[in-house]
């Protein structure tokens, strides 16, 4: 998964070119996430690059972003849930305090994570958990991201 799409995410998903978008919502994109050390951690990118904040958005679109937030959540649990009997709940977050654009992370939670981590913020993961080889998204996420888009078609279709 190399290339410049990740230096302009919302654009590249716009053109077609993001290669981690799962499904276009209503005001944005439902993405998996680069790393998969929590899998099925996913992410909701803004459609509109130059929006920084939620409350840049109108009312009406500020309510569709955050209805996507809540199908994407939902959608993840479902997955997580059905693939993994540890699953325990997904966090849901607007931080903005990296990444100039809006977007909302959607953490699915384990019982299978460290003790010290597993009722704390996931930013308090080790570090290298956010780098290492194997949690990097690839080939073997496949069928984990074709299970999220699914759920969001039937979330879609049952609205």
């Amino acid at each position: 998964m190399a290339g410049d799409w990740r230096v302009d995410r919302i654009g590249a998903a716009l053109r077609g070119e993001n290669p981690t978008v799962l499904r276009r919502l209503t005001a944005g994109f439902a993405v998996i996430g680069d790393v998969q050390f929590l899998p099925g951690y996913s992410v909701l990118l803004v459609d509109e690059p130059e929006v920084q904040r939620l409350s840049d958005l109108p009312r009406a679109k500020r309510l569709a972003f955050l209805s996507d937030m809540d199908r994407l959540g939902e959608a993840v649990e479902r997955v997580c849930r059905r693939l993994d009997p540890a699953f325990l709940r997904v966090n849901l977050e607007i931080l903005g305090n990296t990444d100039p654009f809006l977007h909302a992370h959607v953490w699915p939670r384990f019982a299978w994570e460290p003790a010290d981590v597993v009722g704390a913020p996931v930013w308090l993961h080790p570090r290298e958990r956010w780098s290492e080889e194997r949690s990097g998204l690839g080939p073997q996420h496949d069928a984990l991201r074709e299970a999220i888009s699914e759920e969001l078609d039937r979330l879609r279709s049952s609205t």
